[in-house]
């Protein structure tokens, strides 16, 4: 994990991101902050305690779906806070009457979070970010990949989420067997190849890496399917089975072409 504050209008809002679960937390208190417009931490903090008790009485997810991380606070010491990921974020937001709800949705959207994009307006997310990749020179044809890629991908976490895959660490886990099994290669390791660090992996990989990818969730989702799979042991036993599908494919594609499938290519600019 690494710490970056990050600017709202003139509020420091703290955040931490998380490599392995591959999200920015947020800390609550100073979203808090600036719905309510007070820079004052203990006003917001009080404010957030309120909030907080009202939403459990309520039965809300959200105070669930919030974890506590250290941050730093006024004083320099790292001190535990509530902390919640965008998804977490915008259903928070959605608690608090404020003027600034919108301004910081959009905020949010523009330092990059594809899935609260989704959530908030799935059609605009999806425009947007073909438009963003033409921006970047890439070609249509890779932007096509990309959009199946995406495609594929949300048609097999529908099946997780409907069968007993509740925790974003379960679907961490299932993503990591599936990408090992295919690439030979652990997510994290793939990323450090071509050197991403808060970056997308889908969004730097090539056409090959991209149709391997889909071939292995594909072929996940349809065997999980025809198991009737449900919770982390079988979905992840359906994921080994659906990743060798497509890491047999790669190494016959390699073996014929002799070229690695597996690449440190990625899109990012150019070092001047």
């Amino acid at each position: 994990m690494g710490n970056l504050p990050a600017i709202f209008e003139d509020f420091e809002i703290r955040r931490v991101y998380d490599e392995e679960k591959e999200t920015w937390f947020f800390s609550v208190v100073d979203i808090v902050g600036v719905l309510i417009q007070q820079k004052d931490f203990q006003a917001a903090r009080n404010y957030w305690k309120v909030l907080k008790n009202r939403l459990k009485k309520e039965g809300s997810q959200t105070v669930t779906n919030c974890n506590r991380l250290k941050m730093q606070a006024e004083d320099g010491k790292m001190r535990i806070t509530d902390v919640a990921d965008p998804e977490t974020l915008l259903r928070l937001i959605q608690s608090v009457p404020s003027p600034k709800a919108e301004p910081i949705k959009l905020w949010l959207a523009k330092v990059g979070y594809e899935r609260m994009q989704e959530l908030a307006d799935p059609e605009r997310s999806l425009n947007r970010a073909r438009e963003n990749w033409q921006k970047h020179g890439r070609s249509e044809k890779w932007i096509q990949q990309r959009m199946m890629s995406q495609e594929t991908r949300n048609k097999l976490t529908d099946y997780w989420k409907d069968n007993d895959i509740t925790q974003k660490e379960e679907y961490a886990i299932l993503t990591n067997i599936i990408h090992k099994e295919w690439s030979g290669l652990d997510v994290k390791t793939h990323k450090i190849k071509k050197g991403l660090k808060s970056q997308n992996l889908r969004d730097h990989m090539s056409e090959a890496e991209l149709i391997f990818t889909a071939l292995a969730e594909l072929s996940t989702r349809q065997i999980a399917q025809a198991e009737k799979a449900k919770g982390l042991k079988q979905n992840s036993k359906a994921g080994k089975k659906g990743g060798k599908i497509a890491g047999k494919a790669r190494k016959e594609l390699e073996k014929k072409t002799g070229k690695s499938v597996i690449t440190g290519e990625n899109f990012l600019p150019q070092k001047k």
